[in-house]
């Protein structure tokens, strides 16, 4: 269950804090002060503590302070006023995890709580974050993790280019962990998800009246990452008249506010994530290539589903394991040919289009056990492999009458590939989109003479 410490010194916010957290199935206690706090969590530790800034017997930053002397993993967000917010970027300089500003919704908060919780199991050395992080050991991902965990130990920038869905902010946050930067913030921005105006604020803040409605001053996100990594995501997405302005403070690490006159210096670590080609974009005219080569020190490319198939069926009790445990009690196995079949499709959505499906069964098939049938409730077209491997089979090995059990069907579709791929199983494997390890389980299975099929 995951725990966390509420440090409120009034009553009403700490109880409705607390009822909302329990309501969700966490584990809480609560604080009235700074003193409160640090004996309580002397007494039990936990892994997340949110606290308010400002209290009667000291502030927020006490808190962290005394509570990173006891567990300096222990992972600390702030709730503020508006009158605090230089204290919470303070705070965010120093180690925290995060911030909001009073009144905070609780949907807010708790995507805030999960994403600290989902960092790297506590007590993982560098070397097992990642691989607690990316599940698999496809010789793609291993090299990729090998090469990210090289990166980790310079302050270089860091573009990772990879198709949506592979987890490039899990592999920015598995650099992090692994980096000297671990206990300073870590700070993400989405490129695509503002308007042109409104990015450029925050990603480089604003002084007080640099427009309407700007009424108190606000720290960009390279500010709020200052000592510790931030995250570009899709910077692809970034538009061409913000690109000069990004690339100085790339180039020169200080940022100026909208509205100030006084540059800002930074110290952070940028990792920028793309799902597009930027160099291409760059001979399209529409990434700066001064920015392109500043970006890409050292590149990283996620391999997508499709090429780590190995992985597939591993990642697929991860995930089982990962949703059906939450909802308690013994977690379904997937059958061997639902795991044979997954093998086979081509994820254009990747691991998290996996992950979805694998959510979905859990929760329209309880049971023991979740076997074939449940990809034939499923609207999706056919992977590439099946719908070119279709074609070259006889069109009767794949007719049957009625009451035919899939197990039949799957045997015959197995030795009718094999007969038209001339006996040559990696070739049978490539048809049917499935890897040489699982044709070899397949024949082994089925009973048929593995001397027949080189």
């Amino acid at each position: 269950m995951n725990q966390v410490m509420v440090v409120d010194d009034e009553a009403p916010m700490r109880a409705a804090l607390e009822a909302q957290f329990r309501r969700d199935g966490w584990d809480v206690m609560t604080a009235y002060g700074v003193n409160d706090a640090l004996t309580k969590f002397r007494a039990s530790p936990c892994p997340l503590v949110v606290t308010d800034m400002r209290m009667p017997d000291g502030d927020g930053l006490r808190v962290m302070r005394g509570l990173r002397e006891l567990d300096p993993q222990v992972g600390v967000v702030f709730l503020t006023a508006f009158g605090s917010v230089p204290e919470a970027v303070r705070a965010m300089h120093e180690g925290a995890c995060d911030y909001l500003v009073k009144p905070v919704r609780f949907e807010q908060l708790k995507d805030v709580a999960e994403r600290v919780m989902g960092r790297a199991p506590r007590g993982a050395s560098d070397s097992q974050e990642g691989d607690n992080i990316f599940v698999g050991e496809s010789p793609k991902l291993q090299k990729l993790l090998q090469r990210a965990r090289q990166a980790a130990r310079t302050d270089m920038d860091v573009l990772v280019e990879a198709e949506s869905g592979t987890g490039k902010e899990l592999l920015a946050r598995l650099i992090h962990q692994a980096s000297g930067r671990r206990n300073r913030p870590f700070v993400a921005v989405n490129c695509a998800a503002f308007p042109e105006a409104l990015l450029e604020s925050e990603l480089f803040g604003h002084a007080r009246g640099a427009f309407t409605g700007a009424t108190v001053a606000k720290p960009g996100k390279f500010e709020l990452a200052h000592t510790g990594t931030l995250l570009l995501d899709e910077i692809g997405e970034l538009p061409l008249q913000l690109q000069p302005k990004l690339l100085r403070a790339l180039q020169e690490r200080e940022v100026d506010r909208l509205g100030d006159t006084r540059p800002l210096r930074v110290d952070v670590r940028v990792i920028a994530t793309t799902n597009r080609s930027l160099r291409a974009l760059a001979e399209e005219g529409k990434f700066r290539a001064d920015l392109y080569y500043r970006l890409n020190v050292v590149p990283l490319a996620i391999p997508p589903l499709r090429e780590r198939r190995d992985d597939i069926a591993r990642l697929a009790r991860h995930f089982l394991q990962k949703h059906a445990g939450s909802a308690g009690g013994t977690p379904p196995t997937l059958s061997p040919a639902l795991l044979t079949s997954l093998e086979s499709l081509d994820w254009p959505g990747n691991v998290r289009e996996l992950e979805n499906l694998v959510r979905r069964a859990v929760a329209l098939h309880p049971g023991e056990q979740i076997g074939l049938e449940f990809l034939h409730e499923i609207d999706r077209p056919p992977s590439v492999a099946q719908s070119e491997a279709t074609p070259r089979l006889q069109r009767g090995a794949l007719e049957s009458a009625p009451g035919t059990s899939l197990r039949d069907m799957e045997r015959r579709l197995l030795e009718s590939t094999l007969e038209a791929a001339g006996g040559n199983r990696t070739h049978a494997a490539r048809i049917l989109g499935i890897c040489p390890r699982t044709m070899r389980n397949k024949i082994r299975e089925y009973g048929l003479p593995p001397r027949r099929y080189a």
